[in-house]
């Protein structure tokens, strides 16, 4: 299949530039694309994820990937979508958002000295230099501003009556600049990014047209918003990080495999890299558990590429512990190819002979740590807040026996809404 045709079969195309110029430029060989990330936030998210994996689909197919972090622009503000003017970052700020997001497109991108590895540059390091009266004659001449003024982001603010600041009118020049400088150094002939930035790119194009003579292209994917609504990496809690540190990868995974049921085809032709063939036959599932185990495997593929294989078998031996998945779908349904995980829950081991023997439910919250007393192991229970195996037990005294066990001889405990434990009769 054609770069293009799968990149619009996996729901990435949204407008193309001359698409059957771009389609013989694409037969002839490999061809170096970018696509701009600004470093507003100490982490990528979620939501930035769109035009990473529109990257590296694009690397799979043989071509180079440079990864432009806006170390300059981000000092500009993109007023791209936003009725005023974004929080102004200092150049300490852009550095700090810099280092914590540069790792993170190793995850999804191939780095290296090949041909076709991906590269990652700062426009920084060329805009800082630029001198203004130099940029105004030799980049500012070929731009109209009469149809600047028509564009949605410049209209909108006008027409409302909202501040637009002199410097972000000039992002527009700033951007087209950098596919400038990324053409003459490195020979770029393709950007990449969301359908709003159209506009930003397609003046990029022209700006190389009039200054080089050369073609140069652009391709935008859709805007994504999920099923309902909401904006993608974004949740009621806040936006999703690709950092462990602020979402770990239990909760990464959790939101993936608690999608809405309309979104599981065309997030796993986004955001993974499955075969079309195999994502048609995880879509047309029937509901039910079968649902469920289609988006375990969207859930594991994604978390696999942002944490590893190892902390995605994790998160999924701990989804299915704690909401009783099992039942729904086994471990091989899901991942065939990787080895069950541990549960990622604290555990705690209590000689077999007490379940044997019978072991008052109360005690066993205290031996678990799950309580700091029989009191306070009392008092949780009768207020509804123990859970054994999932199933709320409101007598502190009610006995534990080895039938409670499951076939590995562990039981599940759970005190409140957030606290686990897996207690193995040792």
């Amino acid at each position: 299949m054609h770069m293009i045709d799968e990149l619009r079969a996996r729901c990435l195309i949204k407008d193309i530039t001359d698409e059957e110029g771009l389609r013989a430029r694409l037969d002839e060989g490999p061809i170096t694309f970018y696509c701009g990330h600004d470093p507003t936030a100490p982490s990528l998210t979620a939501g930035n994820l769109v035009q990473i994996m529109y990257q590296a689909h694009i690397q799979r197919f043989g071509h180079k990937p440079v990864v432009l972090m806006g170390g300059g622009t981000a000092l500009v503000g993109d007023p791209t979508g936003k009725s005023t003017t974004r929080k102004v970052l200092t150049v300490d700020d852009i550095e700090r958002n810099l280092a914590g997001q540069r790792p993170q497109f190793g995850r999804f991108l191939r780095f290296g000295e090949g041909p076709t590895d991906a590269v990652l540059v700062n426009n920084h390091s060329w805009l800082k230099d630029i001198k203004w009266l130099e940029f105004l004659r030799d980049v500012g001449c070929h731009f109209s501003v009469n149809e600047m003024l028509q564009a949605q982001t410049y209209a909108e603010r006008l027409e409302n009556q909202q501040h637009l600041s002199f410097v972000e009118f000039n992002y527009r020049l700033v951007q087209a600049f950098d596919f400038l400088h990324l053409m003459r150094e490195m020979d770029c002939e393709l950007q990449v990014g969301g359908s709003d930035q159209w506009g930003n790119c397609v003046a990029g194009t022209e700006l190389i047209r009039k200054t080089l003579s050369r073609k140069a292209w652009v391709m935008t994917s859709p805007l994504l918003l999920t099923a309902s609504g909401l904006k993608m990496g974004k949740t009621e809690k806040g936006s999703v990080w690709l950092d462990a540190g602020r979402t770990s990868p239990f909760e990464y995974f959790q939101y993936w495999i608690n999608c809405d049921d309309r979104d599981l085809g065309r997030f796993l032709r986004i955001f993974t890299f499955l075969p079309l063939e195999e994502i048609d036959r995880l879509e047309g599932v029937e509901g039910g558990a079968a649902l469920t185990a289609s988006k375990a495997r969207l859930a594991w593929e994604a978390t696999a590429l942002c944490h590893g294989p190892q902390e995605a078998s994790k998160a999924l031996a701990t989804s299915m512990l704690l909401f009783d998945l099992e039942k729904q779908f086994t471990w091989s349904d899901v991942v065939p190819a990787a080895a069950p995980e541990r549960p990622d829950v604290p555990t705690a081991t209590v000689p077999r002979s007490e379940f044997e023997a019978g072991v008052p439910l109360f005690k066993l919250f205290v031996d678990a740590g799950l309580a700091g007393s029989g009191k306070q192991a009392k008092t949780l229970v009768s207020q509804g807040g123990a859970y054994l195996a999932g199933e709320q037990v409101t007598d502190p005294f009610a006995t534990v026996s080895v039938r409670h066990l499951s076939a590995d001889g562990s039981l599940l405990l759970r005190a409140g809404k957030k606290k686990y434990c897996l207690v193995i009769a040792g």
